[in-house]
């Protein structure tokens, strides 16, 4: 085999990997895929109040790159709500946001947050939610702008499954997986108390 050959060939398999991961991996999903499935999310319902998520971020390699702990407070006047959200990362840095969250009819949704850039959109159907954007990593991250693919599954037992992809020129770059679901209040202590992690990074 020639050395044209050969690259040809490698070229085609990155191709067929790159059309795979596009139109059957998990950037494929559509929110009509799961119009019909129940419980049914309502964002005003379960994005209320206090909520405690856990979570794994991996790196470009599948490896698991930081594990963290947050707490959450969703405050909702009608359609419009906010989401202040403080991460506490395995390695001790902390970090903040707070999102602004519009509903409209037909379940799309409009997000805002200091980090991303622009506006977010997305779609509320049947039992997930989700949501693409953009978003800036804070300078100690290298300050790089990502695009984020965003999933959250309603269970039936109220829990919120997260699954985010975050890309740079098309190539995936890392992967969170985490639970969302409303804290406990002796948990709500806990967590402000700095236990079962690492100082704040």
């Amino acid at each position: 085999m020639d050395l044209f050959s050969l690259i040809l060939g490698m070229a085609l398999v990155a191709a067929v990997v790159a059309l795979r991961g596009r139109f059957l991996g998990f950037r494929a999903q559509r929110p009509e895929d799961l119009a019909g499935k129940t419980p049914t999310f309502d964002l005003r319902r379960h994005l209320d109040g206090p909520l405690l998520c856990e979570g794994l971020i991996y790196g470009p390699t599948g490896r698991v790159s930081s594990r963290f702990v947050a707490d959450m407070e969703g405050t909702w006047a009608g359609d419009t709500g906010t989401l202040a959200e403080t991460f506490r990362y395995d390695t001790g840095r902390r970090q903040s946001r707070q999102w602004t969250l519009a509903l409209a009819p037909g379940g799309t949704i409009r997000a805002t947050a200091p980090d991303v850039l622009g506006t977010g959109t997305g779609r509320v159907a049947g039992a997930a939610v989700q949501l693409c954007y953009r978003i800036r990593l804070e300078p100690e991250a290298g300050g790089h702008v990502l695009d984020v693919t965003d999933w959250m599954y309603l269970m039936e037992n109220g829990t919120i499954m997260n699954r985010s992809q975050f890309r740079k020129f098309g190539i995936q770059v890392a992967e969170l997986v985490a639970t969302i679901r409303p804290a406990p209040a002796a948990g709500r202590g806990a967590l402000e108390d700095g236990a079962g992690m690492k100082a704040p990074e």
